[in-house]
C-alpha cells in the first residue's frame, strides 16, 4: 500500500502549513523536497514521520527514486511565485515553473502517481489577458494548458487549486519573496509607513492559510478529479487594506505585471471546477494582529 505523501515545497509557507496539517489528520509518512530558496528550516515540522530533503524539483526523479513506488500522492507547490520578481529572475522562474514543473508532471505521470497542483489567480484576471502580463503568470497559465492536454494524450489524474493572495502564520515577511500582509505586518511592528504600489486601488482576494489548507485536503481526499479555486468572497483594493492597519502609508512608483483586479476562475477547463469560499475575515486577522501587538506593547511598558 502506497503510505507516502509528497509536498514540494515543503519547507514553504503553503508546504509547511500543508505538511502540519497532514501530520495532525492522516497516518502517512510525508516528504518534503526543497531547494530551501525561499524555504526555511525555521518551518520544519518535528515528526519522525516527516523526511525533508534538499534539492531541485527538476531532480525529482533522482531524489526519490527509492520512494517512487510507496508514493501515493504529490503536492507540487514547490514553485517560483512572485510576479515583480519573475520579470528580474526570469531565468530562476523558468527553471522552476516550466523545468521542475515539468519533471514533477513526468514522475507523477511515469509512476502512476496522482498530482495536486497550486495554479494561481494571476494569470485569471481580464477575461483571461493577465496570463501574458508576467513570466509568472506565463508558465502557471501554460503548465495548466499543459496538464490538460496530459489529461488527453495519457488519461493524467490530477487536481488543480487556484490559490488567491495566502496569508497567515509562517507568511514571508522580508526579502524580494515577501506576501502583501507579511510586509504590511513587518513594516508595522517596526514603525515604518506600509509601502502600497500605485495606483492602490487594484483588488486582491486575500485568503487565509487555513482555509486554503483545508481545501488543498478536500482535494486530496477526494476520488474524483476536480479543479477547485479558493478565495475570499470579500475583495480589497490594496489601499483599503493597508488603512486596516491604520499606519502611515509610503506610495510605490507602478511596476510592470501589476493585475489591477483579481478574477475568480473563469478558465474552460476539461474538469469541473469547485468555487471554495474561505471562512476567515481579513479584516477580523487584522484586527486581532493590532490587538495583539497593542496588549503586547501595554506589558512591555
Amino acid at each position: 500500500m502506497k503510505k507516502i505523501l509528497v509536498v514540494t515545497g515543503g519547507a514553504g509557507f503553503v508546504g509547511s502549513n500543508l505538511i502540519e496539517f497532514l501530520i495532525k489528520k492522516t497516518s502517512y509518512k510525508i516528504i518534503s523536497l526543497d531547494n530551501y530558496s525561499s524555504g526555511s528550516k525555521k518551518n520544519h515540522i518535528k515528526s519522525k514521520r516527516v523526511l525533508y530533503v534538499n534539492g531541485d524539483t527538476k531532480d525529482i526523479n533522482k531524489k526519490l527514486i527509492r520512494y517512487k513506488s510507496k508514493i501515493q500522492t504529490v503536492f507540487h507547490f514547490g514553485e517560483f511565485s512572485r510576479i515583480y520578481q519573475s520579470f528580474i529572475q526570469m531565468n530562476k522562474c523558468f527553471q522552476s515553473n516550466t523545468i521542475g514543473t515539468n519533471a514533477v508532471f513526468n514522475f507523477c505521470l511515469k509512476n502512476k502517481i496522482k498530482l495536486i497542483y497550486s495554479a494561481t489567480s494571476a494569470s485569471l484576471g481580464n477575461k483571461g489577458k493577465d496570463k501574458n502580463l508576467s513570466p509568472y503568470a506565463f508558465t502557471k497559465s501554460k503548465n495548466i494548458e499543459f496538464l490538460e492536454n496530459l489529461k488527453k494524450w495519457f488519461n493524467f489524474k490530477y487536481n488543480v487549486i487556484f490559490f488567491y493572495n495566502v496569508y497567515g502564520p509562517k507568511q514571508i515577511s522580508q526579502g524580494k519573496m515577501a506576501t502583501v500582509i507579511g510586509i504590511f505586518e513587518d513594516n508595522y511592528c517596526k514603525g515604518k509607513p506600509l509601502p502600497v504600489v500605485k495606483p492602490g486601488t487594484q483588488t486582491r482576494r486575500f485568503t487565509h492559510i487555513k482555509d486554503t489548507i483545508e481545501v488543498c485536503f478536500k482535494a486530496w481526499k477526494s476520488n474524483k478529479y476536480n479543479n477547485y479555486s479558493v478565495s475570499n468572497k470579500e475583495s480589497y483594493s490594496i489601499l483599503q487594506v493597508a488603512n486596516m492597519f491604520k499606519s502611515k502609508i509610503k506610495f510605490l512608483p507602478k511596476r510592470k505585471g501589476e493585475r489591477f483586479a483579481s478574477a475568480l476562475t473563469t478558465m474552460s477547463l476539461s474538469n469541473k471546477v469547485y468555487k471554495c469560499f474561505g471562512k476567515t475575515s481579513l479584516k477580523n486577522y487584522i484586527e486581532d494582529f493590532l490587538k495583539k501587538k497593542s496588549h503586547k506593547s501595554q506589558n512591555n511598558l
